[in-house]
């Protein structure tokens, strides 16, 4: 490689990642902080592919390469954005996220669940002690939560609407 092919590759890498970091950064600022909380899987595989994109971004050899990386991070960030507005719909929700499941039930492990979770007693054991909780019989309710959060209910009497989108196989 000559030295102005050098310093072409150089100022080319330089100024496309600078560009292409800050317009990952406008998206995200546009988008929401959705992008980068809590991720539904889809809100995962986006994050993923954005990553890449950023890197081929700073990695292309010529302006047609850039711009299809930074076109292609712009439509992931829409597509993600239009589905934050569709899951509102019930249908669409219920499509492309999981929903909340039901892993235990007034002190007792529901082994089904915690199969189709993929956890085990221990794992489940482990998610109570750091929550600080010092019985499981004190335990009302534990449900794996469409982001795989833990929540964890000590308090008698949770309402049915608490409930009402958690899927119970007892």
């Amino acid at each position: 490689m000559t030295d102005s092919g050098f310093a072409d590759a150089l100022v080319r890498a330089l100024l496309f990642s600078l560009v292409a970091l800050a317009w990952v950064i406008t998206l995200v600022r546009i988008s929401g902080v959705r992008s980068l909380s809590k991720m539904t899987a889809f809100d995962f595989v986006v994050t993923l592919a954005t990553g890449s994109l950023l890197a081929s971004a700073a990695a292309a050899t010529g302006w047609l390469a850039f711009v299809q990386s930074i076109a292609a991070m712009t439509v992931l960030m829409a597509a993600q954005v239009a589905l934050a507005f569709a899951r509102r719909a019930t249908w669409v929700r219920r499509m492309i996220e999981n929903e909340p499941l039901l892993l235990m039930r007034h002190g007792e492990f529901l082994d089904k669940a915690l199969r189709e979770g993929r956890m085990s007693r221990d794992d489940l054991r482990a998610k109570l002690r750091q929550a600080n909780v010092p019985d499981i019989a004190e335990v009302e309710q534990v449900i794996l939560e469409t982001t795989g959060d833990v929540s964890i209910m000590t308090r008698a009497g949770v309402s049915e609407a608490m409930l009402s989108d958690v899927r119970c196989e007892v």
